[in-house]
């Protein structure tokens, strides 16, 4: 069985580097974590070590301009 919390929203810069300080800090605490996504709260139990993958994408088009994006993602295997 595999639950999914997904939350699209826009913020400005300031509030998205706080959302990620946020999210740093909860990393650095020993144990579960809580996350906040949308208008829910999603405890999860990270070991100490983490999977991660980084990966920019830098897209040129005539038609609809430049677009670029980051996208950074985070796994493991729970420790309960």
């Amino acid at each position: 069985m595999a639950d999914s919390t997904e939350h699209k929203s826009k913020m400005n810069r300031e509030e998205f580097a706080d959302y990620l300080r946020t999210l740093a800090d909860e990393f650095e605490k020993d144990g579960e974590m809580d996350i906040s996504v949308g208008n829910k709260t999603v405890q999860l139990h990270p070991p100490d070590t983490v999977k991660s993958e980084i990966e920019v994408i830098e897209r040129s088009s005539i038609l609809r301009g430049n677009k670029e994006s980051l996208e950074l993602d985070v796994n493991w295997k729970a420790q309960k």
